[in-house]
Order: structure tokens, then C-alpha cells, then sequence
């Protein structure tokens, strides 16, 4: 069994080309994951997709096989050449799967280096995952890990301090330009999911009046209420009335198509700070003199300056992402070990078993002896084994040795492919997870 990660993000992927590769909506990621997993290749798979990212992370059995099935599966999905998806796809194998999914998990390779979002953006992508039968005890064992990595990451390092996220950013920026006039102004917020609702969290730090805009009425109100008395609830139908009528807009509403286009545009005198923090984006472009816009590309050299003074903690995070990885496979490797030790000692049994009925059916052994014999012949085996099987435990744990376990279960026949290794977790457990 091997691991895979196909990611593309802001490194490697402009916003134009994340807006086709996303996932608009669950249903589309259901269909995508379970032709995925059609594939007899491919264990378990799960997908993250985030306004930076379209993470497709895999269990396989062939990860060559596993990584043209993606790109073959993208290219169809969003109507791309095969080959500009390859072009920009990033592929990371095993270990380096490992060491990116702990890397994503503890916020070191967003474009805001130490948000805080994304931790439970990979949580959530994995119950999906599981919920729908996609992923299962291969993958978990992989995310679990990833977890402690990363509150490690938050407790050894001040990497997450004042976290800050795409939203902040967003607002920082609008701070900045307007400086403190932004005091008492009134922000339009559109989407009232996590994203919004952080911009709104900001804004009413830096001491704006917030509009919320969401959909659903009664959910935006509920949202609102939460925030507090300086946010009002309304909904997208006053859109136009305004964004015709106040400067400040951040827009991070999860709809496939653009939700304020030109035609929306009555006012153009009005000087505009939009900031457009969605995927797909929501705000279409425009010919306006007055509008300064920023979208989720153009806050990565912002946001660079803001994880300048954080370079030095990633450092020391990026070591503690190196300690985790190599923690997680000696466990791996340890843990693999005790489903081949205990079915090794089965089939001898069993072998037992069968020469001890064959040596009574012939009359080698008397019937009498036969319980004596079967003690015997256990107890010689056991003696035989002890030492081999230590070794085994010993070695199965060095990173060196790595091939040895199926070498070892080719040599002897052995299976394991469906056999629950968390049953022997406390043979060899070292960190733990929860499936």
C-alpha cells in the first residue's frame, strides 16, 4: 500500500485555473471520489478543496496507475487539456505524501502561512470521505497523525499566534489604505459562511459597522446575532442598494457563478475597496475607474509580508513536520508487522494440525501420544521462532529495513491486505489515532 497526494495550489496554480479545478459543490466530489475508488487501484481517497488548494490525497496500490486516473479524472471534470492539468500538478509519493499532508494540516503550506482555517477544512474533507465510503482506516491513520503534528506545531511555535487567514489579510489591506477613517465606516460582508463571518469578526476589531448577506434570511440574522449589535442581517436581493452605496465589500459566498457583475453598477462615482475572497470568484471583472479590487492572488504578496517576521518559527515548524513523518512510518512499520508474525504462527498450527492428523491416520504416532506430540511439535516451533520473530520487530521499526516486512510476507505467502492492524496497536503504539 503506498500514499499519494496530486495537489494543486497557489505554488503552482493560478486562481484562474483553481476556479475550474474546484469542487462547487458535494455532489460533484462524491461522483469524482467514487469514480476514483472504481479504480481497483486506488484503496481510499479524499479531497480538499479550499480557495488555495484542490488536494486530491490517496491510499493506492500503484501510485503511476493512481496518478494518471486523477489527471485523466480532472481533465474530464473541468473540461481542461490532459496535459495543461499535468502541467500543473504537483505529485508527492509516500513519504513526501506524508510529509505534505502533515505540512497542510499544520498550516505551512497555505499562502497565509499560520491560518487557521485549514486544520479543520482537512477534517471535514475526510468525514466526507468516510461518510460516503471513500475513505476508511488507511487514510485516517495518516490524518491522525497529522493532527498531533500540527497542535504540536501551534504549542512548540508562535506560528499561530494572532492567527490571521486570507479574511484578515483582506481587511488589513483595507485598513491600510484608508487608515483610521476605516473607524465607524460601514462593510458590506457577502457570504455568511466561515470566511465571511471571519471578515466580519475583523472588521468589528478595526471598528467597522458590518452588513452581513447571505441567502437564507433566518440563517444570516442567526449569524449576525452571534456577532453582535454593530452587524446587520439582509439579503442578496439588496444586494445592489449596497454596493451602490458603501466603498467596503468582502465577498466569500460559495456560488459557481459570479454574484455582482456590472450591470449591479449604478453608482460609478463611488469610490470602491472590493476584496473578492472566493472560489470561484464572485465578482466579475469590470471597467470601473473608482474600483480598487483585490482578489485572492493579489493578497499573496501582502500576506507575504505579513509571514516574513514567521520564517524563522516555520523553520523550526518545518522540523517538526520532518520528526512527525519519520515517527509516523517507524510506527507504520512496527505496527504492519504483528498481523504477519500472528498469521505466520496460524498457518504453523495449522501445519501442525494437518501432520499430526496425517501421522495418526498412518499410524506413526499412537493415538494415545497424540496430545504429548501436539505440545511437542508446538513447543519446538515456538522455540524457533522466537528469535526470528524478535528480529523481525526490531527491524521492521529501522527506515533501512523497510522492504523487509514484504519480503518477508512475499517469502512466506501471506496476507494481510484485510486484516484490521488496530487490533495490534498496542503491540507497538507510539502515538495513536482514532479510526
Amino acid at each position: 500500500m503506498y500514499y499519494q497526494v496530486i495537489s494543486f495550489s497557489h505554488k503552482t496554480c493560478e486562481q484562474s485555473m483553481r476556479e475550474k479545478l474546484a469542487f462547487p459543490n458535494d455532489e460533484e466530489k462524491k461522483v469524482f471520489l467514487d469514480q476514483l475508488v472504481g479504480f481497483e487501484f486506488v484503496h481510499e481517497a479524499f479531497v480538499v478543496s479550499t480557495c488555495n488548494r484542490v488536494d486530491i490525497i490517496m491510499a493506492t496500490r500503484d501510485n503511476f496507475s493512481s496518478y494518471h486516473a486523477v489527471l485523466g479524472l480532472i481533465s474530464q471534470k473541468s473540461d481542461l487539456n490532459f496535459y495543461e492539468v499535468k502541467s500543473t500538478a504537483n505529485r508527492v509519493d509516500d513519504e513526501e505524501a506524508v510529509a505534505h499532508i502533515f505540512s497542510v494540516v499544520s498550516s505551512l503550506d497555505s499562502l497565509v502561512i499560520g491560518e487557521s482555517q485549514i486544520t479543520g477544512q482537512v477534517k471535514d474533507a475526510f468525514k466526507f470521505s468516510f461518510v460516503n465510503g471513500t475513505a476508511g482506516r488507511k487514510l485516517n491513520r495518516v490524518l491522525s497523525y497529522a493532527i498531533k503534528c500540527a497542535a504540536e506545531v501551534r504549542n512548540v511555535t508562535n506560528i499561530s499566534q494572532n492567527p490571521i487567514s486570507i479574511a484578515s489579510v483582506a481587511v488589513a489591506q483595507a485598513h491600510k489604505l484608508l487608515g483610521d477613517n476605516i473607524q465607524g465606516m460601514k462593510a458590506i460582508v457577502v457570504g455568511a459562511g466561515d470566511m465571511g463571518v471571519l471578515a466580519a469578526k475583523h472588521l468589528l476589531r478595526v471598528g467597522c459597522d458590518v452588513v452581513l448577506i447571505g441567502r437564507d434570511l433566518e440563517k444570516t440574522q442567526a449569524v449576525a446575532d452571534a456577532l453582535g449589535e454593530n452587524v446587520k442581517a439582509d439579503t442578496m436581493d439588496t444586494l445592489p442598494k449596497y454596493i451602490n452605496r458603501y466603498r467596503l465589500l468582502f465577498s466569500a459566498t460559495s456560488s459557481p457563478e459570479t454574484v455582482i457583475t456590472q450591470e449591479l453598477i449604478e453608482n460609478e462615482t463611488l469610490p470602491r475597496h472590493w476584496f473578492d475572497m472566493a472560489i470561484p470568484r464572485d465578482i466579475e471583472d469590470m471597467k470601473l475607474e473608482k474600483l480598487e479590487l483585490f482578489r485572492i492572488d493579489d493578497l499573496r504578496s501582502i500576506s507575504n509580508d505579513n509571514h516574513a517576521l514567521r520564517e524563522e518559527q516555520a523553520v523550526r515548524a518545518a522540523e517538526i513536520v520532518e520528526k512527525y513523518k519519520e515517527e509516523f512510518y517507524a510506527w507504520l512499520r512496527a505496527l504492519s508487522v504483528e498481523p504477519v508474525i500472528k498469521k505466520m504462527r496460524e498457518d504453523v498450527s495449522a501445519a501442525i494440525e494437518k501432520e499430526m492428523q496425517r501421522a495418526l491416520k498412518k499410524g506413526f504416532v499412537p493415538a494415545e501420544y497424540e496430545e504429548n506430540m501436539r505440545k511437542m511439535a508446538q513447543q519446538m516451533f515456538n522455540r524457533f521462532l522466537h528469535d526470528p520473530t524478535q528480529n523481525l520487530r526490531k527491524s521492521s521499526t529501522a527506515k533501512e529495513n523497510a522492504n523487509c516486512i514484504e519480503s518477508f510476507k512475499r517469502m512466506f505467502e501471506i496476507d494481510t491486505e484485510e486484516i484490521d492492524v488496530k487490533q495490534y496497536k498496542n503491540d507497538h503504539h507510539t502515538k495513536g489515532y482514532s479510526a
